[in-house]
């Protein structure tokens, strides 16, 4: 796994799929999905934890599940739409929620 990944972030990876624009509805979805996923996993870990450290988990998780899902993308010929245009689009959602629980975690 950790060599997929390597090899995923340092040579390029997989080929942008036509048509992969940096805004639409895939691209959106990334971003809803990804602040949902950080939001959810930061309220499981705030109640273990203070801010810096719930917020920093919550981040590792919500990195794990975009990077997951672009390698899974990668890796079924049928679908082979991964993109590093959604892997951004999934840190933008999840630094927009990270901003919003910081905000409310005051």
């Amino acid at each position: 796994m950790n060599l997929t990944l390597a090899f995923v972030l340092f040579t390029g990876g997989a080929p942008r799929p036509a048509g992969d624009a940096w805004f639409g509805r895939d691209k959106m979805l990334h971003f809803a999905a990804s602040a949902v996923v950080q939001s959810a996993a930061y309220s499981l870990f705030q109640r273990d934890a203070r801010y810096a450290v719930a917020i920093q988990r919550a981040s590792l998780v919500t990195l794990g599940v975009g990077v997951s899902k672009e390698l899974y993308d990668w890796r079924h010929p049928a679908r082979h739409d991964a993109s590093w245009r959604d892997l951004a689009w999934d840190g933008v959602g999840g630094g927009a929620a990270t901003i919003v629980l910081r905000q409310t975690a005051r």
